[in-house]
């Protein structure tokens, strides 16, 4: 079994993936890039003429059994365990053309936490790497030279602006129904009963975690993005922190995050 992990950034999608890893019958993938071959092999099946001149239904049953064909053939490239969880932010918005393609509605676990949280995590990492160049400041042009003004380039760009616009579609389109979501509050808090509601979810059978001693198992080499080598490590033991946002953000940019992203905040019980 295929399944996914389509969550926002900096909301613990990386923590699920490594207990999740801990089953010996789940692979797990860092942020991995099979979507993007897909966009490719999308592109050139909409654009080639030698597609176009054949019969379009034939070609079109032909279309989505490459896609799962390779898709399938990806995860068994990646090893030969029964289930494989794929982490890509970009399928949840994109779950009608899997559904297409795998023939099934895919299964898809949204990881969502506080949106003052998230960007005080993306605050902090900017802070802890002030020795390097970081592209969002230019002290010349006074961009990004505030706490404030990063956040609203946070929320208005990648990655978290995409992923906060490819949640409200979805919210839109109803697919959040068809997705597990889950709090990181409550995954920290409550990962028991969290793995285990995601097990049912899956249709896969109960297994014990251990929560106190998450292995790094994913790895990522953020500082090819030129981002912090730490931004998708992850702790050993699964516990909940005091929210420091109000210290990180200040009030101000709080109760602007709240306003502006009502509808996000609302949604998932933050505010």
């Amino acid at each position: 079994m295929i399944f996914f992990n389509s969550s926002m950034p900096r909301s613990g999608s990386t923590l699920l993936q490594n207990i999740l890893g801990q089953n010996p019958s789940i692979h797990v993938t860092p942020t991995d890039g099979s979507l993007e071959l897909l966009y490719g092999a999308r592109t050139n099946f909409t654009n080639c003429t030698e597609f176009k001149a054949q019969d379009q239904q034939k070609m079109l049953a032909a279309w989505r059994g490459f896609c799962k064909g390779g898709l399938e053939g990806y995860v068994k490239g990646l090893s030969d365990k029964p289930h494989t969880c794929i982490k890509s932010r970009g399928i949840g918005i994109h779950y009608a053309w899997y559904s297409a393609f795998m023939g099934q509605a895919p299964q898809v676990l949204c990881m969502v936490r506080d949106l003052r949280a998230i960007l005080s995590s993306m605050e902090r990492m900017y802070r802890a790497g002030q020795e390097g160049h970081q592209a969002i400041q230019n002290h010349a042009t006074m961009h990004g030279t505030t706490t404030a003004k990063r956040v609203e380039d946070w929320c208005n760009g990648v990655p978290v602006g995409l992923a906060l616009e490819r949640f409200h579609q979805m919210r839109h389109e109803g697919i959040d129904k068809q997705c597990r979501i889950i709090k990181y509050e409550d995954l920290v808090k409550y990962p028991d009963e969290v793995l285990g509601g995601t097990h049912e979810y899956l249709g896969l059978e109960r297994y014990d975690y251990d929560f106190a001693n998450v292995e790094q198992i994913t790895q990522e080499d953020d500082t090819v993005y030129g981002l912090s080598p730490a931004l998708h490590v992850v702790r050993s033991v699964v516990e909940p922190k005091t929210p420091d946002y109000k210290d990180i953000l200040g009030r101000d940019v709080c109760a602007w995050v709240n306003k502006r992203f009502a509808w996000y905040q609302e949604a998932f019980g933050y505010g």
